[in-house]
């Protein structure tokens, strides 16, 4: 997939046909789902089927979505799309339900060129869902996945109210090989579950067919979506500006991965871990709202192996490993995922013996949101993550060492850092984020090192280790360019 003449996403297209014309026509791999209600069988004689989206917002290399077609052809019946769109979520603000809500406007116009019909719902899954079953008479209902408790509960619920004849599927369609045939279980680390990966790889890294024109259309098409009443509707802080260097939506995504693969990925092998190079994918907030697929770019960016090997296996070791081990302690830890009880014993007592140890510095949450603490580099990562809705992620692992070092005990820290991160950052409240703050804090997903004050084993990282990383004065200096700091 080398530049050419070819428009990058018409490649892409094209690779899908390629497959087949339609999903009609796929094999389909049902390890991909798993069963969420009793009954398995699709109810007869039934007005269609429906698809609620939510984790994976997106038309095509959407595997959800695609076994929902596939069964509505199977039937012939008309394939309904819904979204439940609640006007509060845990602390996400306008900058992330704006992105989100960009990002679902596309996907009903693709959904509509399709003949399928989009439907934005406003409140719970369990409110308004059992009532659209039940007007359209669908006959099964199909889901994404999510390891996080807020939708797995909200999964659960929906299962429970759903009518006994109605079958529930749930399907994998974040993941490359599915959370729970990666592993049963919590995995230690990637050490542990990247065999485990890699094992079953061939069979899951296909690549997608067509989500196509569906031939069995609603008899009624829905209104379309006020796009301005849903943003009016939301009871969520708007002072967090939304951010402008991220285009919403699976085209601007699709660029995101384009400019990546043609202009950063050559030095991701090398570079990734300094803040100056310009080395990094940036596609985890579209990855984050499912407006792209995992899958998707890894199909891609494998194609560049001949000329980057070190860089292409990096990215998928990072892509495919570290992400779906997030997953995998999420899913399998899902109280405890953003707690200090779901540290590993020898985290958990040796965060405990140092809980009483002097800090240096102890700083308050207005102060580090407000970026006012002696170290400029930290300042800069904090002020990054406010304006830019990012931070590198050598320096968000820097950052939240930080804040177990100046806050005063270890549940503050993790409490302070995740609140952070999930207010400006804009792929908050993600596996990936809580893993990599139980990681810096905790311990997961690592192992012991020399005891030291406040952090006891935690692995220890500090401003001269970063200087010999990289130019700290350059990064610091490009945020008071910008006049984000004081000079």
């Amino acid at each position: 997939m080398e530049a050419g003449s070819e428009d990058f996403l018409d490649q892409i297209a094209e690779r899908r046909q390629n497959v087949c014309e339609s999903v009609a026509g796929f094999k389909f791999n049902k390890k991909r789902c798993r069963q969420m209600s009793d009954v398995g069988d699709l109810k007869q004689n039934c007005g269609g089927i429906m698809y609620w989206m939510s984790r994976d917002q997106r038309v095509q290399d959407n595997w959800a979505l695609l076994f929902a077609q596939r069964l509505a052809m199977k039937h012939k019946v008309p394939l309904y799309v819904c979204f439940c769109l609640v006007p509060k979520f845990l602390d996400a603000n306008i900058r992330h339900y704006g992105f989100m809500l960009k990002g679902l406007e596309e996907v009903e116009k693709e959904l509509t060129d399709l003949d399928v019909s989009f439907h934005l719902l406003t409140g719970y899954a369990v409110d308004v869902l059992p009532g659209f079953v039940d007007e359209k008479n669908i006959g099964g209902v199909v889901t994404d996945f999510s390891p996080l408790r807020t939708p797995l509960k909200w999964v659960h619920d929906l299962a429970g109210k759903l009518p006994s004849d109605v079958p529930f599927v749930q399907v994998d369609a974040h993941n490359i090989v599915p959370c729970w045939e990666a592993s049963p279980k919590q995995e230690y680390g990637a050490r542990t579950i990247r065999g485990k990966i890699h094992n079953q790889l061939s069979s899951y890294l296909t690549e997608f067919p067509p989500v196509s024109q569906h031939p069995h259309p609603p008899k009624d098409k829905p209104e379309p979506t006020d796009w301005a009443a849903a943003r009016a509707s939301l009871k969520v802080d708007m002072t967090v500006a939304e951010v402008t260097w991220a285009t919403p939506g699976t085209t601007g995504g699709l660029r995101m991965l384009e400019s990546f693969c043609k202009q950063r990925l050559k030095n991701f092998g090398t570079d990734r871990n300094n803040p100056n190079k310009r080395a990094l994918s940036n596609l985890s907030p579209w990855i984050h709202f499912g407006q792209i697929s995992v899958q998707r770019c890894i199909l891609t960016v494998k194609k560049y192996r001949s000329k980057y090997k070190e860089s292409v296996d990096a990215y998928i070791e990072e892509a495919i490993i570290r992400r779906e081990l997030s997953d995998n302690f999420c899913f399998y830890n899902h109280d405890k995922y953003d707690s200090i009880k779901g540290a590993s014993a020898w985290a958990q007592k040796t965060l405990k013996d140092h809980a009483g140890d002097k800090r240096e510095y102890l700083y308050s949450r207005e102060q580090l949101e407000q970026a006012k603490t002696h170290d400029d580099l930290w300042n800069a990562a904090q002020i990054q993550l406010n304006k830019e809705g990012k931070m590198h992620g050598f320096l968000r692992m820097y950052w939240a060492k930080k804040i177990l070092e100046w806050t005063e005990s270890p549940q503050v820290a993790l409490k302070e850092a995740l609140y952070l991160n999930d207010k400006y950052s804009l792929d908050g409240r993600d596996p990936n984020g809580y893993v990599g703050c139980m990681w810096s804090i905790c311990g997961i997903h690592d192992q012991g090192w020399a005891e030291r004050p406040v952090f006891g084993k935690i692995r220890f990282m500090n401003y001269n280790g970063c200087k010999r990383k990289f130019d700290v004065a350059q990064f610091v200096t490009k945020y008071k360019a910008k006049g984000y700091l004081k000079k």
